[in-house]
């Protein structure tokens, strides 16, 4: 795989920016022309772009990145073909595409799919065999442009509007991620729209007390308080935490001379150590990125020996979860910049106990999650979502690797990334459309592929800043 600059790839850009989406697809000759008069500057919203020539070139030869560029190019292509195809058939008068609601099923689903897709795309991994890159840009700006228009900042339409949800922090992170890897393939109003609808987001997540439980997003921050009370029962608030953080990283990386960046970058450190509070963190005297944990934390979401509930059960699939705080590896790299030491507390405490944990089964057997030399994972007090879910654990596995959190634990997670990943891949050759699942019960969640392109694209960005041409921009401090 060559730059992301290629001489190849700026031409096919260059000529689909030319045409547009609108002139591709017939759309109102208005929504082309709207904003033809504005500023650069001011259209982009104070947002510095990826400098992908600086950041040189992944060439995804190592056994990892070979198992991961696969998954992505197999599912970007699935999402923005024919699931893109028979999803989205009709324009509104506006010139936007219909997301047939502001639900999660209607705005969650298309974010992550549109991070799959550009991804791949600007990275070289798209597969352009059932449908060509020049028209995957199309449908990938499409999506990118129409989600962010219609984030209620920049939207006054009830019917169409989103945002300000309990999950919407998480939407606006997708959503922006994507339109942060493609801004060269966006015009001004979506650039505009892009950095107004990530400000937004982010600034809800900021306001309030933050010392306790209740955050300003209108979620719990903790499950247990420093007592040992319970506030939300079975439900472990690490995940809804750490998704927030996702999107206030994002905003501070992208929009970093914003007035409000400094305290984007304070709130991001807090819910990530928030999310990973165990209940040792409440006493001694450790300090992470200026933030003392016995002081500062409210409470806790994970158990001392690193494991978490959801859904009422001991939960695999949530410990997992901690993939987004792993992220901000990428996010922070992208911009030559080092990630909050924060996104690593207790993940060596978590993933140990996912290698290492004995459980005890109902038959008197003592099993582990992973289980040795197999891809298969043991669920202690079972799955509420489904039967099949390697990708998550080998996306985890790959993120741990990456950022050396196994110390010390064996198997090591590169060994338990190519037996998942391997899994993975077995499931998705059942198929020559590029998708994983088949039968419902495999994974009962809606967004199943979207879910699987989304991780897929993150963990190919998180690749490509460890393992990149020039250097290794995967830093935390």
């Amino acid at each position: 795989m060559t730059s992301p600059h290629r001489p190849t790839r700026r031409r096919l850009l260059t000529t689909s920016l030319a045409f547009g989406a609108s002139a591709a697809l017939g759309l109102p000759a208005t929504a082309r022309a709207q904003d033809a008069a504005v500023p650069r500057e001011a259209a982009e919203g104070g947002v510095v772009p990826v400098d992908w020539k600086r950041l040189g070139s992944y060439p995804a030869q190592d056994a990892a990145g070979r198992r991961v560029r696969k998954i992505l190019a197999g599912s970007s292509r699935y999402l923005i073909g024919p699931w893109y195809a028979s999803t989205y058939r009709t324009y509104l008068p506006d010139g936007y595409i219909d997301l047939k609601g502001t639900d999660e099923r209607a705005i969650r689903l298309p974010a992550m799919a549109a991070v799959a897709a550009a991804t791949a795309l600007v990275t070289g991994v798209y597969d352009p065999t059932a449908l060509s890159a020049a028209n995957a840009t199309i449908r990938t700006r499409n999506l990118i442009r129409t989600l962010a228009a219609r984030h209620l900042a920049n939207n006054t339409t009830p019917a169409t509007r989103w945002g300000n949800g309990w999950q919407t922090a998480l939407w606006a992170y997708y959503t922006a991620l994507a339109g942060w890897i493609f801004w060269d393939e966006l015009d001004d109003k979506a650039r505009r729209d892009i950095a107004a609808m990530t400000a937004w987001e982010a600034d809800r997540l900021t306001t309030g007390n933050d010392l306790f439980l209740v955050g300003a997003s209108g979620h719990q921050l903790y499950e247990k308080r420093r007592d040992g009370t319970v506030v939300t029962p079975g439900d472990s608030k690490a995940e809804e935490d750490n998704w927030s953080a996702a999107v206030l990283s994002l905003a501070e990386v992208m929009m970093p001379g914003h007035p409000r960046a400094t305290a984007w970058k304070r709130r991001n450190t807090e819910l990530l150590l928030a999310a990973a509070a165990c209940p040792a963190d409440l006493t001694g005297t450790t300090t992470i990125n200026g933030i003392r944990l016995s002081s500062w934390l409210r409470g806790t979401n994970i158990a001392d020996d690193g494991t978490l509930d959801n859904h009422n059960i001991l939960h695999p699939l949530y410990m997992v979860a901690f993939d987004q705080s792993l992220y901000e590896g990428f996010v922070y790299g992208l911009a030559d910049r080092s990630a909050p030491r924060a996104a690593l507390h207790n993940i060596t405490r978590v993933y140990s106990a996912l290698v290492d944990k004995p459980f005890t089964a109902p038959d008197g057997t003592v099993k582990t999650i992973y289980q040795p030399g197999s891809g298969q994972i043991h669920y202690p007090e079972g799955n509420d979502w489904g039967t099949h879910f390697p990708f998550y654990f080998g996306n985890f596995d790959l993120l741990v690797t990456l950022t050396a959190q196994d110390t010390g634990i064996d198997p090591a997670a590169a060994t338990w990334e190519r037996l998942h990943n391997e899994e993975q891949l077995r499931l998705m050759a059942r198929f020559t459309d590029g998708r994983t699942y088949g039968a419902s019960g495999e994974n009962t969640y809606y967004g199943r592929e979207h879910r699987v392109g989304a991780m897929a694209g993150q963990a190919f960005l998180t690749l490509f800043v460890a393992r990149n041409t020039t250097k290794n921009r995967l830093r935390f401090a």
